[in-house]
């Protein structure tokens, strides 16, 4: 489920919501019931998480050589 934002037309109250794609985006500012809009995000980016990537990481597998008979 995506995060979508929101900023609030009369108090420019900004806040991210997390939605279903089919949920309807919301209308009303939590803090002061005004008009909201939903902004435009940036998507999804790379998370790159843990202690790094290695070349190994990303190698094709060896060939494997043909049995001499």
């Amino acid at each position: 489920m995506p995060t979508y934002d929101y900023k609030c037309t009369v108090c420019n109250y900004q806040f991210e919501e997390f939605q279903k794609i089919s949920d309807n985006p919301l209308t009303e500012c939590p803090k002061c019931k005004g008009t909201l809009k939903r902004l435009i995000g940036a998507g999804a980016g790379p998370i790159f998480k843990g202690t790094g990537f290695y070349q190994t990481d990303y190698k094709k597998p060896a060939k494997k050589k043909e049995e001499k008979h």
